[in-house]
């Protein structure tokens, strides 16, 4: 009897501690404490955040004393009409404590390209040392001929106001349908926080989103990781002059 109690603990323990492994690893990845892109992304050395009003308010100071990230893009608008509330607020805090800053416009598909870029160009000021502007581009078009002419008409819209070409955020669903063989002349971040970016077959990237769950000191709750593809002296040459 005694050999059979055993035995039975011995196979209720082999079924719990698998269990119990599968559990740790999964609050693991959900609070962002372990990240499976993490380490092919540590090979990367200039290293930045994208932020939006989910963040809140963001304590720029305590970000930039962790000297880890050199650059942040931040949600500026959206659509026709909507304005981030916290923009201004990141945008004159990551200026003033040194992060390169840059700004995107989440793409919608009931809007044309022209009124999209209106909105942006109304929010997002011509400064020296900015980054491209970057279209966010994630939502597919009920029409893709018409997509793809209204994308062309943001993206020549803004480049035209701002002298530079702008940077496309995507992720891989978008990039197939959209970018592929029709604006490869743009520099490209990518997302895809769940396979490393060496393994896809999305060669020239410049940015790469790789995580959704980072922590940094200063910003409240989650925050968007990325690296850049190349050197902090590549990095600044995309910054504007003016």
């Amino acid at each position: 009897m005694q050999n059979i109690l055993k035995y039975r603990q011995r196979i209720i323990l082999l079924l719990i501690l698998p269990f119990l492994c599968l559990l740790s690893l999964g609050l693991l990845l959900y609070t962002g404490l372990l990240w499976p892109n993490a380490l092919f992304a540590s090979s990367y050395q200039v290293r930045g955040l994208d932020v939006s009003s989910y963040q809140q308010k963001i304590d720029w100071k305590l970000v930039s004393q962790t000297g880890t990230y050199t650059f942040v893009f931040m949600k500026a608008t959206e659509g026709k009409y909507y304005k981030d509330p916290f923009f201004q607020a990141n945008w004159q805090g990551a200026r003033t404590y040194g992060i390169l800053r840059g700004a995107y416009h989440y793409y919608t598909e009931y809007r044309t390209g022209a009124e999209q870029a209106d909105n942006y160009i109304s929010m997002v000021p011509k400064e020296a040392d900015m980054l491209p502007p970057v279209l966010d581009l994630e939502v597919p078009g009920p029409d893709h001929a018409i997509m793809l002419k209204e994308i062309k008409v943001f993206l020549d819209r803004i480049e035209a106001y701002y002298g530079v070409k702008p940077i496309i955020y995507t992720d891989h669903t978008r990039y197939d349908e959209y970018i592929k063989g029709n604006f490869t002349k743009y520099a490209i971040w990518i997302r895809d926080i769940l396979m490393p970016a060496q393994w896809s077959q999305k060669n020239g990237w410049t940015f790469w989103q790789y995580s959704s769950r980072g922590h940094i000191p200063g910003v409240p709750g989650f925050v968007d990781l990325n690296v850049f593809f190349g050197d902090k002296a590549k990095l600044q040459e995309l910054t504007s002059k003016k």
